[in-house]
């Protein structure tokens, strides 16, 4: 509990208890809001201040003018940085140490606008433009914001809006899928379509954009006599809300509308759903494994939310800008598909192994990120070279193998009936073989054609 007692300054002069950090950043903010509601000069300006704390002080019209002058324009995006601004303000901070306490008596309800923004996305210059756009009333747009915590905390599973379940990897280790609930799944589309959309991610990325793929992302390492590959790890769930946040504030909304935007498309796992993970078998992987627990306590990209994927595009900008510069500078070409980074060039790549993995590595600690480096693959021409599924040794084409196996599966569910080779159990296997058939096709034309023609020979009646 804070104490009562007078405070004795520097200068011998007895005064009333300092205010609390909470109560300086309610006064900074009410201020704040009063500076902003109205014509920006500083005489309107210290009248709205001195209307808000009920008094008319001198450092009220010094305090308005600091402002005025460390803010050219209104800064009506930025409401909780000009409260800081406020509250480190030399007349703000002597006001808050003098004999009389500064009150709040009346709160002004400025409205936020719309940034400069470089891209076409709507505008939402309000909270209630948001809730508008997703026919949301206020209320509701914050309980699906989840700005209680309760996806964290609440004991009843019908407070979350996420289910979980976890899915072991094929290296080891285990991924968590965040299934949002459908309504919030519906509200989730709609901001990728009408506000992520718009916005481009560096040349670089190839996987989750339109028009790219699997295949755009290996076709430029075909030939080349070395491919090196490296893996992010957790690459999801290791872009955190603070991060999320700046890309909506870069995109030109508000900081209450980019607040609100940042908590639509975050998570913060539930206690018990951690404490359920399986652990890994190999003493290597377990300080991943608490790296993961780590990121999934705070809010982050869920995996298995549609907004997600662009939004890590997005975050990995940096990543992506600075490692095309660096292979640029070593005469080296550089893709990256979601968690994938590939790096090739001539064979002199083999020697710069080492150095270029240490390299790499700096620069994605630096942007947010880290390398599985036990994953790290030097692909050479003697060798099959694979990414991503394509092989890019001569041409884009899928491997020998995989090629034989699905011919084989193909060639068997017209022998003995679709339903003999269903041995994963897939819901639609038809949809399932579909895809496979059309996968091979969009890498190698003259193998999907025979794939096909063994596709179209089996009697799914």
């Amino acid at each position: 509990m804070r104490s009562l007692a007078p405070k004795r300054t520097h200068d011998g002069i007895s005064r009333g208890p300092l205010p609390s950090q909470s109560e300086r950043a309610v006064v900074a903010r009410a201020l704040a809001g009063a500076l902003l509601a109205g014509k920006w000069a500083p005489d309107a300006m210290a009248s709205r201040a001195r209307r808000c704390v009920g008094e008319r002080r001198r450092w009220l019209a010094e305090l308005a003018l600091v402002v005025w002058h460390g803010y050219a324009a209104a800064p009506a995006d930025r409401p909780r940085e000009l409260a800081a601004f406020v509250a480190a303000c030399a007349p703000f901070e002597r006001a808050l140490a003098g004999e009389r306490p500064v009150r709040v008596v009346r709160w002004f309800m400025a409205e936020t606008a719309m940034g400069a923004t470089p891209w076409p996305v709507p505008a939402l210059p309000t909270v209630a433009d948001l809730g508008r756009l997703l026919d949301l009333p206020i209320g509701q747009l914050r309980w699906f914001t989840d700005v209680r915590s309760l996806e964290r905390n609440a004991p009843d599973e019908r407070l979350r809006h996420y289910r979980y379940r976890w899915i072991p990897k094929t290296t080891g280790g285990v991924r968590l899928l965040e299934a949002p609930k459908p309504r919030l799944l519906g509200y989730q589309r709609v901001l990728l379509r009408r506000l992520l959309d718009p916005i481009p991610a560096h040349p670089a990325a190839h996987g989750f954009r339109f028009g790219r793929s699997a295949l755009t992302y290996a076709s430029p390492h075909v030939g080349q006599e070395a491919v090196l590959r490296f893996d992010l790890e957790d690459f999801f769930a290791s872009v955190q809300a603070s991060r999320v946040f700046a890309i909506w504030r870069s995109a030109g909304y508000p900081e209450p509308v980019a607040h609100l935007l940042t908590g639509l498309v975050t998570n913060a796992v539930p206690q018990h759903v951690w404490r359920a993970a399986p652990r890994p078998c190999a003493a290597g992987q377990l300080a991943a494994h608490h790296r993961l627990g780590r990121h999934l306590a705070t809010p982050h990209l869920p995996q298995g939310a549609p907004t997600s994927p662009a939004l890590a595009n997005l975050a990995a900008y940096r990543l992506d800008r600075r490692l095309s510069g660096l292979a640029g500078a070593l005469g080296l070409t550089y893709t990256r598909y979601a968690d994938d980074l590939a790096f090739s060039g001539p064979r002199r790549l083999a020697r710069l192994w080492s150095s270029l993995e240490e390299t790499v590595d700096q620069v994605a600690a630096a942007e947010g990120f880290r390398l599985n480096t036990w994953k790290t693959r030097l692909l050479t021409a003697g060798g099959r070279q694979q990414l991503a599924g394509v092989v890019v040794n001569q041409r884009p084409n899928v491997a020998r193998r995989d090629y034989d196996q699905l011919k084989a599966v193909l060639y068997n569910c017209a022998r003995h009936g679709p339903e003999s080779q269903n041995r994963a159990g897939h819901a639609d296997f038809r949809a399932h073989l579909r895809g496979r058939v059309a996968w091979v096709a969009s890498v190698h034309a003259e193998r999907g054609l025979r794939l096909q023609a063994a596709f179209d020979a089996i009697d799914w009646a």
